[in-house]
């Protein structure tokens, strides 16, 4: 019994039943354990000790762990198994995570365990490779149960049942007619609550949701989102349904999705990890920080430009990092204000013209409060009302300047068909940099006669 076990006891237990041949302990200890907690013991474990892990686990426990394992260990397990047990493995493996994992092996290595394979599962997997990765296509299993519309309650309750195992869910019987185009949906629930006499077609609902082979994932995530859905069908050219995509690839599709925003707004770059090598994370993250120096150079030519104004006034150095910090961290409030409802809501021209004026709306009550406070503490500070009303005027309009440059630039982005996320943290505050030291000098210029 693993009940009340922790993950360093169950790891340990395991090492002992290995090291003491006790495989009737070793399947009672594994079997209340679900296939990431078995993938993790997999990956805690030494090398000497994987081998005989493989030995005692169950072919179907073996299919479930490595659809949890990163490609690294996948390619480890496989090499372990060899071609023949490996090709019985993926026979049992979710048809959409074994095309992810075959589609990381070498030409040679996949024909191999393509041949190896049932010639049924082997084609049906060589038909969603053909899809991009990150299209609807590409995420679809095959594992679905369809019925016909003059099927009595009772007969699709019986082929569900017969194809229990087969199916990647239980929640949803999909109509199809003849042309296996998809005329219908019933859920489980529907089953249980009708008479056993009465027909599908009576029961099921024709107002459906699908998406096409060619969706893109982000899309799909929108859709099982706005409708709680725990699957949508997906449907080919021809309007055939040719799978479905349950909730569970949705939440990786999310997690991906956001590991990538996250990367791109902080310039960081996308596929970077704990165990990417130094030099490969450096040079994913250069282009961005060279681009992002270019551009800073423009803000050293401005102070260079006001040069005569800084030397005049040397207190005019004190704000000047307050002016360009304020500005940079305002403007990335308001992009991930954006990005964050370009990812989770539909668009429409009404609303980007509220989203707007809310963030100017935004920016003047935060430009107003901050410059005012830092007008008065410039005042008391240094004793001069023009030097105050220069610094505190500048961090009012560079606050809005700010503030709407994080909500425009990712709008027109998006409007170019250019991920928004590209418009990252370190981009915004290096843009603000350039409008803040610009409205700040020249309101020192301006009221340069007064300052002295």
């Amino acid at each position: 019994m693993t009940l009340f076990m922790d993950d360093k006891e169950i790891l340990l237990n395991t090492i002992k039943y290995l090291k003491e041949y006790k495989r009737s302990d070793f399947k009672a200890l594994l079997e209340e354990l679900q296939p990431y907690d078995i993938a993790k013991l997999y990956v805690d474990l030494s090398e000497k000790h994987r081998q005989s892990f493989l030995i005692y686990l169950e072919p179907e426990q073996i299919a479930g762990m490595l659809q949890e394992l990163d490609i690294k260990y996948q390619h480890d397990v496989l090499q372990r198994l060899g071609i023949e047990k490996s090709s019985t493995i993926m026979d049992l493996m979710d048809n959409d995570d074994l095309a992810d994992l075959l589609n990381e092996l070498s030409v040679e290595n996949l024909q191999e365990y393509l041949n190896a394979m049932e010639q049924s599962e082997a084609l049906t997997v060589q038909s969603l490779m053909q899809y991009p990765p990150d299209t609807a296509g590409g995420l679809m299993t095959n594992r679905f149960v369809w019925i016909r519309s003059y099927f009595t309650v009772r007969e699709a309750v019986d082929k569900f049942k017969a194809y229990s195992k087969f199916a990647t869910t239980i929640y949803y019987l999909y109509v199809l007619d003849a042309n296996k185009e998809l005329v219908g949906v019933v859920s489980f629930r529907d089953l249980l609550l009708a008479d056993a006499d009465e027909l599908i077609e009576d029961i099921m609902f024709t107002r459906l949701i699908s998406v096409s082979v060619d969706t893109d994932q982000e899309e799909v995530a929108k859709i099982i989102r706005k409708y709680d859905f725990t699957a949508v069908p997906v449907v080919d050219e021809n309007k055939t349904m040719v799978g479905i995509i349950t909730i569970d690839d949705v939440i990786d599709i999310v997690v991906e999705e956001a590991d990538e925003d996250i990367a791109r707004l902080s310039a960081g770059g996308r596929d970077i990890d704990f165990d990417t090598p130094s030099h490969v994370a450096a040079f994913r993250r250069l282009p961005w920080l060279i681009f992002l120096l270019l551009i800073g150079l423009v803000s050293a030519n401005i102070i260079n430009f006001f040069e005569h104004t800084l030397e005049a006034v040397v207190a005019l150095s004190f704000f000047m990092v307050i002016i360009t910090g304020m500005t940079g961290n305002t403007g990335t409030q308001s992009l991930a204000v954006v990005v964050r409802g370009l990812a989770s809501r539909d668009i429409l021209p009404g609303t980007i013209r509220k989203l707007i004026l809310r963030e100017l709306g935004v920016g003047l009550i935060i430009g107003l409060v901050n410059g005012a406070l830092i007008a008065l503490i410039t005042l008391l500070w240094q004793g001069n009302i023009y030097l105050g009303i220069v610094v505190g005027g500048a961090l009012f309009l560079s606050l809005i300047i700010g503030t709407l440059a994080g909500t425009i630039i990712p709008l027109i982005l998006y409007y170019l068909k250019i991920d928004p996320a590209i418009a990252s943290g370190p981009l915004i505050t290096t843009l603000n940099d350039i409008f803040s030291l610009t409205v700040y000098f020249g309101f020192a210029s301006i009221f340069l006669s007064f300052l002295l």
